[in-house]
């Protein structure tokens, strides 16, 4: 397939050097390559998603010089996509309710023999207890069956893997126990969305931070799961901050807004960047 990348931002805050970074990596991946740049919207998180965060991204980009293919995906309108991808899930009894609230997990984390932070490994209620909870209304979060995927990969499941910045990575989802790919009222985590989406836009490589390099284990298995092909990973360093941390929305990291604001050349920034 042709080259295709993606810049994926959320719009629950405004854009930082760390999102031009990215943005800009991604960008000249494509160019070099000769292929696609795709800008999406991954706005599931409908509560914190802000349409002047939205417009002020679009505005941002193209200060830098950016360009990308439109019209642009918006994740908010393909619930019934993800929707799909969830219930195929289901009818092969790969996910399962887990009613389980975060206190009880943590709790449970606590008192496991590795200490906090353990992944979650589960299984499904007895039939009747889950008709009972269902009809309380309980809460409850769609996770992947693990020991389920395992038995129907079989073979497959030791030849999971995935390219990861040029070298090849055999995968271990393991690592993230029964993941959480949909809620009762929500059909979709990040997880699941992002793995569909890259799939539809025929996206080859997936060029982002090295906070997510630990991502692909698990969604090369969601793409094993789905029939879906997996692409390559790549995964540049993080922008840090004079404190040494990596910039973030929640700690109030300058914004691309209050640069172009304050009269910065999006030269000037592109060449602070290492982007000439």
């Amino acid at each position: 397939m042709p080259f295709a990348t993606r810049f994926a931002p959320s719009p629950t805050g405004y854009l930082h050097r760390g999102h031009a970074f990215s943005a800009l990596t991604a960008f000249a991946a494509a160019r070099e390559a000769g292929g696609r740049f795709i800008l999406r919207i991954e706005d599931l998180d409908q509560g914190r998603c802000r349409l002047e965060f939205e417009a002020a991204m679009f505005e941002d980009l193209a200060w830098l010089g950016l360009t990308w293919e439109t019209p642009v995906l918006r994740q908010s309108e393909r619930m019934q996509h993800y929707a799909a991808a969830l219930q195929r899930l289901i009818d092969q009894g790969l996910v399962y309710r887990c009613f389980k609230t975060r206190k009880h997990i943590m709790a449970e984390s606590q008192n496991a023999p590795h200490g906090p932070g353990e992944a979650v490994r589960g299984s499904p209620l007895p039939a009747s207890e889950e008709a009972s909870a269902l009809n309380q209304g309980r809460a409850f979060a769609w996770r992947l069956r693990l020991d389920r995927c395992r038995d129907v990969l079989a073979a497959r499941w030791d030849d999971l893997g995935f390219e990861a910045d040029g070298a090849w990575t055999r995968a271990d989802p393991a690592r993230f126990g029964d993941a959480v790919l949909a809620r009762k009222e929500f059909p979709a985590s990040y997880h699941l969305a992002s793995v569909w989406d890259d799939a539809a836009q025929g996206i080859t490589h997936v060029i982002r931070g090295a906070d997510l390099a630990d991502a692909p284990h698990l969604h090369v298995l969601i793409q094993a799961l789905l029939d879906l092909p997996t692409p390559a990973y790549r995964h540049h360093p993080l922008i840090l901050g004079a404190d040494g941390k990596r910039l973030a929305k929640r700690d109030q990291a300058e914004t691309l807004c209050a640069l172009r604001a304050a009269g910065t050349a999006p030269a000037a920034l592109r060449d602070g960047l290492g982007f000439s």
